[in-house]
């Protein structure tokens, strides 16, 4: 059974929407949004690395945690300064991937 499929048939999982920044939509096939079922944070990233797996070292380091040049929000929070990536997601969110940005 394909990880979608198993989320969508949790209850304790809701839909939520992952943002892909610009920057990453080539490790996406172009894809601007992707729905995940989950519970975390943590699973929403593990099921969009599942369906797109050149997403995964971009996003997080060798011990799953989140790299430091890449922030994720919950609406308007970021991770971070919630419960990281163990944060709780409520029906209809917004995951928003936005790599930090360098330069002078």
């Amino acid at each position: 059974m394909p990880a979608s499929d198993y989320y969508n048939a949790n209850m304790s999982e809701v839909e939520v929407i992952v943002r892909i920044p610009a920057a990453l939509r080539e490790f996406t096939a172009g894809e601007a949004e992707l729905r995940v079922a989950a519970a975390t944070v943590r699973e929403a990233l593990e099921v969009a690395c599942e369906q797109h797996p050149q997403l995964l070292q971009r996003l997080t380091t060798a011990d799953g945690e989140l790299r430091p040049f890449v922030n994720v929000f919950v609406g308007r929070d970021n991770v971070r300064d919630l419960q990281g990536l163990a944060t709780t997601l409520r029906g209809q969110e917004i995951l928003s991937i936005l790599p930090a940005v360098a330069g002078g």
